[in-house]
C-alpha cells in the first residue's frame, strides 16, 4: 500500500488551494485596475508591483490605498492577516528602488516607499482607520502591528 504524502508547511501559512484562489483573485483585480476600475469593497485598489527578494522575478499586487497628505503620496497597509508580513511587503522593503504602482487606467509610476513610525504612523493609522474600520478591526486580532507604508512619487 503506498503512503500518502502529507505537506508539511508552518501553522498559519495558506495551503495549495488557498495560493491558487488569492493568485486567481489578484490577477482578476489587476485587470480590473488596468481598465480603470480600482474599487473592491468601499477601498481604493491599486497595484504594487515589486521584485521578489529572493527570485528576482517582477510580482504584481493590488493593495487598497489611501490618500496621504504629504507630497501627493499613497498609504498602503501590510495586514495580509496571518502572523508574518505579506510576500508583496518583504518583497518591496528589499527592492524599494524598483518599485512601481499602477493607478486605474494609468502607466505605471515608480514610487519610494517609506514605513512610518512614531507620530506619523498613528497620524496615518488613524486616517485609514476612519476610512477603513474593518482595517483596525483586523489589526485588532492580529499578534503583530501592520506596517503602514508610504508611497511617494518618484
Amino acid at each position: 500500500m503506498a503512503q500518502q504524502q502529507t505537506s508539511k508547511r508552518r501553522p498559519g501559512t495558506p495551503g495549495a488551494f488557498s495560493r491558487w484562489m488569492q493568485r486567481t483573485m489578484n490577477a482578476r483585480m489587476n485587470r480590473k485596475v488596468r481598465r480603470g476600475r480600482g474599487h473592491m469593497m468601499g477601498m481604493d485598489v491599486l497595484i504594487l508591483n515589486t521584485v521578489g527578494r529572493r527570485s528576482g522575478q517582477p510580482r504584481e499586487t493590488p493593495v487598497a490605498w489611501f490618500a496621504d497628505d504629504a507630497d501627493g503620496g499613497r498609504l498602503i497597509v501590510a495586514s495580509g492577516g496571518g502572523s508574518q508580513h505579506p510576500d508583496w511587503y518583504v518583497n518591496l522593503m528589499a527592492h524599494p528602488d524598483r518599485a512601481t504602482i499602477e493607478l486605474p487606467g494609468e502607466p505605471p509610476l515608480p514610487v519610494t516607499p517609506h514605513r512610518l513610525d512614531g507620530a506619523d504612523r498613528e497620524r496615518a493609522w488613524q486616517r485609514i482607520a476612519a476610512a477603513q474600520p474593518r482595517i483596525a478591526k483586523y489589526q485588532s486580532k492580529s499578534d503583530r502591528r501592520y506596517p503602514v507604508i508610504r508611497l511617494t512619487p518618484r
